[in-house]
């Protein structure tokens, strides 16, 4: 499967990304909720695991809050490959988005 890996700087500390990082896959779901489907997260301390169907393809991976930057790591489907990029820059550009100060 192809593996997708980013992080995404910040200046928030640790919790307060945490805290804004937790709300992101709720609002993709809201947003794009007739495109994605099986939405579940999984929270221990400052990393979270993520599955979730987006337009049929499965997509799985690990988001850690760090004091200084996020890290999102996943994997795609051999399907989703042609998407990879575009997959890549929505993900970055939200989290850039949230990540605000």
């Amino acid at each position: 499967m192809p593996k997708m890996s980013m992080t995404i700087p910040h200046q928030l500390g640790e919790q307060e990304a945490l805290s804004r990082i937790q709300g992101m896959l709720r609002d993709v779901k809201e947003q794009y909720g007739d495109r994605i489907t099986d939405l579940h997260e999984q929270w221990s301390g400052n990393s979270g695991d993520f599955s979730f169907k987006a337009m049929g393809f499965a997509l799985a991976g690990k988001i850690e809050a760090r004091e200084s930057e996020v890290a999102i790591n996943g994997e795609l489907p051999w399907a989703a490959k042609p998407f990879q990029g575009t997959i890549e820059a929505t993900i970055r550009e939200r989290a850039e988005r949230l990540l605000r100060p």
